[in-house]
């Protein structure tokens, strides 16, 4: 049976109420506004998809004022593209204004919404008419995130059978009208592991995780051990009725994330202080499996066969989805895959694997209580508009069983030592997954990084170790950009699959008296370098400078604007941006700006730390604006667009215009030094050389952005704070 899964598509769809304020993921993403995403989806191979007919959105202000305008336009786009709706009515959601989770029209409510639509559509056959139903109820009845924000074991059970009620009553009013209809009932699945002292909050923790299907399967009876329980909030003649009256699923949908899994430790100090919780009767961390156990926990592979082995029904992996770097992005979808593959091999029926979160999902990190954080799915779309990353053909291949990206290969993070956050606990496990799978380090073809000594250098190669990208770092003795013979020897060599091009001249002020040196090592050798790659088709990934624009814009500049530098640095760049862009291959060009990192003791971020720290005043220009760049996620960035197949020149900085002089102040204030020791000055007292535009900010119409200058600033300051700690001990 292997590879005879199907690939499906989802859109974080959840519209959640907050007090107040409903979030709408379809507006955030930008899909409310943009039907031709569909032509997109349907060039991946996905068979099907998860797709809103939420209730909030359709009937909003009454139950029989129905909106069709939105959906009838979109389904009917996905008929003549032959993808199949599942349809979803409730993500994440309590209902509209009229009603929430815990009220007794939710249930009867949510069955007519599913009426009108099937009614509507009357060709829909697969349906999950509520998603996730015991994650919902936890996070909106039980820990009092969501509306109608609620904090006890009453209120969490009455919402879960209001949704497994509202699910049973929408299968029999879609049934009437479609016989064939199918319930296709999804939850996140994780396992709880714990120390002894708090084995049986795990165990509980662990009968819960199946209430919700256990409830449709029929397996809530009295000699259940939730029976009981979930009588002694008066709730016993409701579970008479599902037990009369069950609905079971066709497919049992499991959803899992690298946090599903969760370990309980009653060893507080091993745990900062945000990851302390704990039940009425016991205090404890709750902090996420992979991080601690050694072995890892059973991850998705382990949920499935648990859930096969608990119902013997259908099974289908219904999100997928990691939100992390590029390319752990594609091993965590392409070991889930392997895992549908190998498991139907086995006779474990896996019937699809759902790439979710087509679009990206906004807040997640804030668990969708206040804005958050944006993190790209298949495509990103932070710039407005989508744009493909290398899901997009890895997607592709597993849809037709072709060949993969490269960077799909290779251990994830959470197969990786360095996932460890806190103290390994050891979790007995056969000898087998202790030792783990064997690893050919020469598998894959490497990542050739030029420019050993170099700032961009050493983070590039010190990211690709920390990502499991096999690199190779070359200094000028084993691949000279200025030789031409030295660039072809060494390509051949070592058969990259990309180069990125960190070598050349960073002195600005002395290119001034050696401009052709700069010429000839940031331009010609880096054409040179280009150009050998394009023959042998090979990406190749440079960096150029603000430098190249004379600052007299007065805004930030993006990436199609004219360049027309100032000085003989940024001629240098200028010369190189435009000799590459004249090459027919894939080669992206990555313009930055003000660089600075705590592991480079020559950026001017770091020698402001060291002035304060002697107590020296810092001179700083307060009439020269630029955009200052975090290495770390400048690096990061880079890596991603690279990996994507992005070409072109693209624009990378931390986001925020701003003075020398002011950056030195923030410096000093995020480092806890005093930022009066910084004395603003005029940039012609600094002793330079070389001409500098007055304001060289940089801004992008491509996107993506980096994380703010806030952000980049305190991840900067908490090197200096940790090194304080060690020199004090």
């Amino acid at each position: 049976m292997a590879g005879q899964q199907q690939l499906w598509g989802g859109v974080e769809c959840t519209v959640n109420r907050v007090y107040e304020r409903y979030g709408d993921q379809i507006r955030l993403s930008g899909h409310e506004n943009r039907p031709e995403d569909l032509e997109r989806f349907a060039e991946l191979g996905i068979r099907a998809i998860r797709y809103p007919l939420l209730w909030e959105r359709i009937s909003p202000e009454q139950p029989d004022q129905c909106d069709w305008e939105w959906t009838d336009r979109r389904l009917a786009r996905l008929r003549e593209l032959g993808i199949r709706v599942i349809a979803g009515l409730i993500h994440h959601g309590s209902g509209p204004h009229y009603t929430n989770l815990v009220d007794d029209s939710f249930a009867p409510g949510l069955a007519k919404h599913a009426q009108n639509v099937a009614e509507r559509y009357p060709w829909i056959t697969d349906w999950t008419p509520v998603n996730e139903p015991l994650t919902t109820a936890r996070f909106s009845a039980l820990y009092g995130h969501w509306y109608p924000h609620l904090r006890s074991e009453g209120d969490f059970w009455r919402a879960l059978l209001n949704q497994i009620d509202a699910t049973r009553l929408s299968m029999r009013a879609v049934s009437r009208i479609n016989p064939a209809a199918r319930l296709i009932q999804t939850d996140d699945l994780g396992r709880t592991y714990a120390t002894a002292a708090l084995r049986e909050q795990a165990t509980f923790d662990n009968m819960r995780r199946w209430a919700g299907w256990d409830l449709l399967c029929r397996k809530v009876n009295r000699d259940h051990p939730f029976w009981a329980r979930i009588a002694g909030f008066g709730l016993e003649q409701r579970l008479e009725a599902i037990l009369d009256d069950p609905c079971p699923p066709a497919v049992i949908g499991i959803n899992h994330y690298l946090t599903s899994d969760r370990f309980l430790d009653h060893r507080l100090q091993r745990y900062p202080q945000h990851l302390h919780g704990g039940s009425e009767i016991q205090l404890y961390a709750d902090v996420e499996a992979v991080r601690v156990l050694s072995p890892a926990s059973q991850g998705l592979e382990g949920a499935l066969r648990e859930a096969w082995e608990r119902y013997r029904l259908p099974l289908a992996v219904t999100e997928v989805h990691n939100g992390c770097t590029r390319e752990e992005q594609l091993r965590w979808t392409a070991q889930a895959w392997d895992i549908a593959s190998r498991l139907n091999d086995q006779n474990v029926p896996v019937e699809a694997v759902t790439i979710w979160s087509l679009l990206g999902s906004s807040g997640w990190n804030t668990l969708l209580t206040r804005p958050g954080l944006y993190e790209p799915g298949v495509w990103d779309v932070s710039s407005g508009a989508p744009r493909p990353t290398a899901m997009v053909p890895l997607l592709k291949a597993l849809a037709a069983s072709d060949e993969r990206p490269i960077m799909a290969t290779g251990e994830g993070w959470w197969q990786r030592q360095g996932r460890m956050a806190h103290p390994p606990v050891a979790r007995p496990a056969p000898i087998a997954e202790h030792i783990g799978p064997p690893h050919d380090p020469g598998s894959a073809r490497p990542l050739l990084i030029c420019g050993a000594t170099g700032t961009l250098g050493q983070a590039m190669a010190r990211a690709c170790s920390m990502r499991n990208i096999p690199f190779i770092l070359t200094s000028r003795q084993q691949l000279d950009i200025t030789d031409r013979s030295s660039i072809e020897a060494a390509l051949d060599k070592l058969s990259p699959w990309a180069v990125v091009n960190t070598a050349g001249w960073v002195r600005v002020d002395e290119a001034e008296a050696e401009e052709d040196a700069c010429l000839l090592a940031n331009a010609h050798g880096a054409i040179a370098l280009a150009q050998a790659c394009d023959r042998r088709g090979i990406q190749t990934l440079s960096f150029s400078s603000d430098l190249v624009f004379d600052g007299f814009k007065g805004y930030p500049y993006v990436e199609t604007d004219a360049v027309a530098p100032c000085n003989s640095y940024g001629r240098s760049k200028a010369a190189m941006e435009t000799g590459i862009a004249q090459l027919a291959g894939d080669h992206l060009v990555i313009r930055t700006a003000a660089f600075f990192s705590p592991h480079d003791d020559f950026n001017f971020a770091t020698a402001v730390v060291r002035s304060l720290e002697r107590a020296e005043a810092v001179l700083a220009p307060d009439d020269l604006i630029v955009t200052p760049t975090y290495v770390p996620h400048l690096v990061t960035a880079s890596l991603d667009l690279l990996i994507d197949g992005e070409t072109g020149i693209w624009h990378l900085a931390n986001g925020d215009a701003l003075t020398w002089a002011d950056f030195a102040k923030r410096i000093a204030s995020y480092c806890e030094h005093d930022p009066a020791q910084v004395q603003a000055v005029p940039h012609q007292t600094m002793g330079w050389a070389a001409p500098r535009p007055a304001n060289v900010a940089l801004g992008t119409c491509r996107g993506p952005q980096l994380p703010s200058l806030l952000t980049a600033l305190e991840h900067f300051a908490q090197h200096f704070r940790a090194e304080r700690l060690e020199n004090a001990a």
